[in-house]
């Protein structure tokens, strides 16, 4: 306990009562000095009201501002028995008072009042300090396991793409087209999607999914997919079957990723005007992502070298894709894919 009076021997008197309660005791002969003794960690300041220089109103605010003393109990000893000086010391902190001259037993009670209630809070204070700790701790952990998590995820979905890339790349080996084709069809279908304002989850999806437009060709002949001249119409009848094996092969997975590749490989043949194939579906019947690969896809093959033709050159095959607006073509994708022509054209050429 701290004792702070300016009389030494008012200040001696007091500090042997509190000796007597069975306390150890240091003492202050003024504000200054109590302040910096305060660095020494005590459970009770017994404050002298008047002093010179600093009075105890001005040392129980300093007690009361400072962070680390802010739940320090003040007893004020004061002479001071108005009730303005009262009211003025609770404004300033102070938790108990002691009318000089005081009775010992009296401050022996109050002390032992505030001196249980500072014990009570430093245990509540250490006991949250501690939950605070432990909560941090396993909030760390926590997140370490969620950052690992989403290592894993990652890595499961990285291996997950590269599977599929690795499908439709043995899909377009097996007719004889670069890699190249499937990473212009994402990248274009990519362009396109975001250019119709989907979602960021569909447009990563779709950069993915439309890679696997073709994968159903390893279920056709090489006899009839290699076939270097026209097809007759039972060889097309067979060929037109990729979109559906293709379907098949997707089929059945709980993947978003495969479950859009479905649908690409299923309907990217369709036509607007409802003249297409495996099923004939026509304008909005088409699921969107099977009409923006319609797009890509036919520009791609024509504007780009094959064994068995050089590629058409691009502002031809432009025309031809309006001459088919509307029929071959969903016009308004149609309308959207040339306005971000440039953004394709630069895919092209970098690929």
């Amino acid at each position: 306990m701290l004792v702070v009076d300016d009389n030494e021997t008012l200040r001696r008197s007091t500090a042997r009562v509190v000796e007597s309660f069975g306390y150890e005791v240091d003492t202050a002969e003024d504000g200054i000095e109590a302040l910096a003794k305060l660095l020494l960690d005590f459970d009770l300041v017994l404050l002298d009201g008047e002093m010179p220089h600093m009075d105890g109103f001005e040392v129980a605010e300093r007690i009361r501002s400072t962070p680390e003393t802010q739940h320090l109990p003040i007893i004020m000893v004061t002479g001071l028995a108005q009730p303005e000086s009262r009211r003025r010391a609770i404004r300033c902190g102070v938790n108990d008072f002691v009318i000089k001259p005081f009775d010992s037993e009296e401050l022996e009670m109050r002390s032992k009042w505030l001196i249980e209630m500072k014990r009570s809070f430093d245990e509540l204070r250490g006991s949250k300090s501690r939950l605070e700790e432990e909560v941090e701790r396993r909030t760390a952990n926590l997140r370490t396991i969620v950052r690992e998590m989403a290592e894993a995820q990652r890595r499961t979905m990285e291996a997950h793409i590269d599977t599929i890339r690795r499908l439709s790349l043995a899909a377009e080996f097996k007719d004889q087209v670069t890699a190249h084709h499937i990473e212009r069809i994402g990248l274009y279908s990519e362009r396109l999607a975001r250019a119709m304002a989907m979602s960021p989850r569909d447009v990563e999806t779709i950069r993915h999914a439309a890679t696997m437009h073709d994968v159903g060709k390893l279920g056709v002949p090489e006899a009839i997919l290699l076939k270097p001249g026209k097809l007759t119409d039972e060889e097309m009848e067979v060929m037109r079957t990729h979109t559906t094996l293709g379907a098949q092969i997707l089929s059945g997975s709980d993947s978003p990723l495969l479950q859009m590749g479905e649908r690409i490989a299923l309907s990217h043949h369709e036509r607007w005007d409802g003249k297409g194939y495996p099923k004939g579906l026509s304008a909005d019947t088409i699921p969107l992502e099977g009409r923006i690969c319609a797009i890509v896809d036919f520009f791609d093959a024509l504007t780009m070298d094959r064994p068995y033709r050089d590629a058409v050159p691009v502002e031809e095959v432009l025309d031809m894709m309006r001459a088919d607006s509307g029929r071959h073509f969903d016009p308004e994708l149609l309308e959207t894919f040339f306005s971000i022509i440039d953004e394709i054209l630069e895919i092209r050429s970098r690929y």
